[in-house]
């Protein structure tokens, strides 16, 4: 069963109310760029191939709910088209032994956290959740898009 689409009913709903999967809104990050740096097509590489298991649906990691849910938001139609690019070259390489669920969406809002989710795993790289799941994230980025690859300030 898919939960809702995108985005949510409320207008400006708290980090607990989204976290609770009442509301509808799923949990996001917004990543600005350098396309000098980094090109748009390169982003939902590096999500799919280490932040993110495309396969798991309405899950990250260990958080589970339709507010965890597997989904790249774009901005335009050149992001959906590499979004959609990206996952088709995954899906054909037969990358992960499960199907891909991750859903392409239009962006529709976005509404930041409150300050303390801000820059977290920076602020808070002792905390086991990070050590335990995030940490090895960041090896792998290392590892597989060293050029990408920036240490925490």
């Amino acid at each position: 069963m898919w939960c809702r689409a995108t985005g949510g009913s409320s207008k400006n709903p708290s980090y607990e109310q989204v976290s609770s999967g009442q509301t509808g809104h799923a949990e996001a990050v917004r990543i600005s760029f350098e396309p000098k740096r980094i090109s748009y097509e390169q982003l939902p590489d590096v999500f799919l191939t280490v932040a993110h298991n495309p396969t798991e649906l309405n899950r990250q990691g260990l958080d589970v709910g339709c507010q965890y849910r597997s989904a790249i938001l774009y901005g335009d139609a050149s992001q959906k088209q590499a979004a959609i690019r990206v996952l088709a070259q995954l899906q054909r390489s037969h990358a992960y032994p499960r199907p891909l669920v991750t859903q392409v969406l239009a962006l529709r809002g976005f509404h930041p956290a409150e300050a303390y989710h801000q820059n977290y795993l920076a602020l808070h790289p002792t905390i086991s959740f990070i050590v335990s799941h995030d940490l090895s994230k960041l090896a792998q980025l290392r590892q597989r898009f060293p050029t990408l690859y920036r240490a925490l300030q």
